[in-house]
């Protein structure tokens, strides 16, 4: 306990120790207070983020400040009504009709599986079978009961979504149109000796740009390629997996083993185990490999230096916190902790130095 309350007392004698605890744990406190409400906000700000280093590309070859401002944001509101009146649509109905063939499909697996105790009656039985389908029966009457009241709530999400497509864009132009403004506002309100915290900050932005930036190209590259190559082979509900295939270069190590599942299972269900079922096996499988032996390495030159057990830790603490984006962000949140860890002062290994080596480091400097 002693060793503890000194270790406190050393921390809390170094001014920017404080201030980057302070700042850490008011940014923490008010993201998990305030985050539904301040939702918009918040992803105003990544968009923003993301965008301003493409408008930061444009000033660097001669394009005037607002123009750059306006190009990339016209971009963005491309994009946005392509995906909200296109993308997500189509989304949508391939969804409603593969859920429709669900059960379907459960009736065939299980038909198919009812013939293995016959074949061997040694290892598997009739009824262990019936009992793991009628768990899954009630996983799919508790999915519909979840779609139904999502229903009902429909006219509350339409209203979320037109609040979101209003305030978004225009949070987001003013954003990248007042950036230093806003910043100096800021920093207004932080201490002035800031040098620890500023220190975290170009090492998180760094990583996290990289990241970020890299990682939205690889979604979309791996969901453009996984569409064009299920279209080519005449694969049903092409965009809802090719989109589910780009999502899931989210979650390393995971997310490529659980799409191999429903594509899998509908290639199955439309091809059986002729040519074409194998032809979409393998083209799934060349698109995982370019993806993690090409992809990855050319897009993440300078990857975040984690170890696969602190990203997947990272990804099971923040994505039950926040779901989705709690994935999403997973990394690019570990970042920050281990920035934060590997600017913070390290009295300790100062003190257990070899007798020579602080005359050394003197005579040195």
């Amino acid at each position: 306990m002693d060793a503890i309350l000194a270790w406190l007392k050393r921390q809390l004698a170094d001014p920017q120790v404080v201030a980057l605890t302070l700042i850490v744990l008011l940014l923490a406190v008010s993201v998990w207070l305030f985050g539904q409400m301040l939702a918009p906000l918040l992803a105003s700000l990544v968009i923003a983020y993301l965008l301003d280093n493409v408008a930061m590309r444009l000033r660097s070859r001669g394009v005037p400040d607002l123009l750059a401002v306006l190009l990339v944001f016209t971009l963005f509101l491309a994009i946005l009504w392509a995906c909200f009146f296109w993308l997500v649509p189509l989304l949508t109905r391939q969804m409603g009709q593969l859920f429709q063939q669900i059960p379907f499909m459960i009736a065939e697996v299980q038909k198919a599986l009812l013939q293995l105790p016959q074949e061997y009656p040694n290892f598997i039985s009739e009824q262990q079978i019936r009992e793991v389908f009628s768990g899954f029966n009630s996983e799919l009457i508790r999915l519909g009961q979840r779609l139904l009241s999502f229903s009902v709530a429909s006219l509350m999400t339409l209203i979320t979504i037109l609040v979101y497509l209003i305030l978004v864009p225009i949070l987001v132009f003013f954003l990248l149109k007042d950036k230093i403004q806003i910043k100096r506002w800021v920093s207004g309100f932080l201490p002035r000796d800031r040098r620890l915290t500023h220190e975290v900050w170009v090492e998180v932005d760094q990583q996290i740009g990289n990241y970020v930036q890299g990682k939205l190209v690889e979604i979309l590259i791996v969901g453009l390629v996984a569409w064009i190559a299920f279209s080519f082979l005449g694969l049903e509900y092409a965009v809802l997996l090719a989109a589910v295939t780009g999502v899931s270069v989210l979650i390393p190590y995971v997310g490529a083993t659980v799409v191999t599942l429903p594509v899998a299972l509908v290639a199955f269900f439309q091809f059986g185990l002729a040519p074409p079922f194998y032809y979409v096996l393998v083209a799934y499988g060349v698109i995982q490999f370019l993806d993690g032996n090409l992809l990855v390495p050319l897009l993440f030159s300078e990857a975040v230096n984690l170890h696969p057990v602190a990203i997947i830790a990272a990804i099971l603490f923040f994505g039950g916190l926040w779901g989705f984006w709690g994935v999403f962000f997973a990394i690019p949140l570990a970042t920050v902790i281990q920035a934060i860890l590997q600017a913070w002062p390290r009295e300790i290994a100062a003190s257990h130095a070899p007798p020579g080596a602080a005359g050394e480091a003197q005579g040195g400097a």
